[in-house]
């Protein structure tokens, strides 16, 4: 039976393509005009550093301090410029022809071998590409017409702005589309599932089934959970559960009572800052496809990174808010075992699954008010920020 043959022989065909999201099915190969953590600051010196965003080939090099981003592609015969070197103070020049182009610019400055003189400089340039460093990465804006980058800080997680913390986390390329890894990670159903082997959740148990609400707040949409079912009678089947005798016995568990810090029960004790945001639910999620879990100590972090339509870029990040000695503390327990099990084992269930995802067609259940929430909020973004490129005068709509 070929593929086309068992949708047409289901009860009912489901959702065939994601035509009623134009913008975000046209978006295969990521969102323009947002600002995306491509890599560690530390990974970027001065030799040049090729990567992919968005479709686009670009080269990262450091110059007396500052990160710069150039089109990855010398004008002259198209050698990657992340072949080449800075032979000069503030330039990068391909390794063919010595062709040199201005960082700060990408004016064509200098021929190497055609002498001082050339008559070819200032006649061509490369685009360059906003950069700005935080959370210890290098972030590159993906300008959609030209347009002036927006500041960072707008776009980064508003309770890590002047909020002291620390950080560990990972990066990793992938396969699968970006859309996928941002669906899985705001999807309603699949962690109590997929997620019921990894050893990161060795001893915890987790809720059978929920019933979940999306909420939105500014920027960011949430799934409130109204009630939680730690165990659950199939009719005909008979029962199943995520409980097991080794794991512990989750607080407030019992059936239907619901929580919202993590997805493991109510818990006895919040990190203050975390309480502070009364956040609606524990997961949500933002343009261009950020991820936040806060769980009752630490607060974790997911950018969707998209390279091409085929590959991704996974930023994984847990944030604690600690300060002075605890900082260390965090460090030995993150990089002795919590970057293993939670950014590698646990996160890999959910790269396998994002490589193997392939839809559209596909037949959608009650849980995936999650994904259908976050295509419809991506849309709604979209739209206004187009508008807002065609015509920057026009005032700005804060739900967008």
């Amino acid at each position: 039976m070929t593929r086309a043959d068992s949708q047409t022989r289901s009860r009912a065909p489901g959702r065939q393509d994601w035509s009623t999201w134009p913008h975000y099915n046209a978006a295969a190969a990521g969102f323009r005009g947002y600002w995306y953590p491509v890599t560690w600051s530390s990974h970027v010196t001065g030799k040049p550093t090729g990567i992919r965003l968005c479709g686009d080939a670009i080269v990262l090099v450091r110059d007396r301090g500052t990160v710069h981003a150039l089109h990855d592609r010398c004008p002259h015969r198209g050698v990657p410029l992340s072949l080449g070197r800075r032979e000069f103070p503030g330039t990068l020049s391909c390794a063919y022809h010595g062709w040199t182009f201005d960082l700060a610019d990408g004016d064509l400055v200098a021929a190497i071998t055609d002498g001082p003189r050339s008559p070819i400089c200032g006649k061509a340039r490369v685009a360059t590409y906003p950069v700005a460093e935080r959370l210890g990465m290098v972030w590159v804006y993906v300008p959609i017409a030209g347009e002036d980058a927006p500041p960072i800080d707008e776009q980064l997680p508003e309770e890590l702005v002047g909020t002291p913390f620390v950080m560990g986390g990972r990066i990793d390329d992938r396969t699968g589309n970006w859309r996928f890894a941002c669906e899985n990670g705001y999807d309603e159903g699949h962690a109590k599932y997929l997620h019921r082997t990894s050893l990161w959740r060795l001893f915890k148990a987790m809720p059978t089934w929920n019933v979940t609400r999306i909420e939105q707040r500014g920027r960011w949409i949430y799934r409130r959970q109204l009630e939680q079912y730690w165990e659950a009678d199939f009719p005909g089947l008979g029962r199943w559960t995520n409980k097991r005798w080794w794991k512990l016995s989750p607080p407030a568990a019992k059936d239907g009572a619901a929580s919202n810090i993590g997805n493991t029960g109510a818990a006895k004790k919040v990190d203050p800052v975390i309480a502070a945001q009364d956040f609606p639910g524990f997961a949500s999620v933002s343009m261009p496809g950020v991820l936040r879990i806060a769980y009752p100590g630490f607060i974790h972090y997911e950018f969707y990174v998209p390279v091409d339509a085929d590959h991704h870029r996974y930023v994984g990040v847990m944030v604690n808010f600690l300060e002075g000695a605890a900082t260390a503390r965090f460090y030995l327990k993150y990089l002795g075992w919590i970057r293993w099990l939670f950014h590698g084992q646990f996160s890999g269930q959910d790269a396998w699954m994002v490589d193997v995802t392939d839809a559209p067609p596909e037949k959608l259940y009650r849980p995936d008010v999650s994904l259908t929430a976050w295509r419809g909020l991506a849309e709604k973004d979209y739209t206004a920020k187009l508008a807002a490129v065609e015509n920057p005068a026009a005032p700005k709509n804060k739900d967008a």
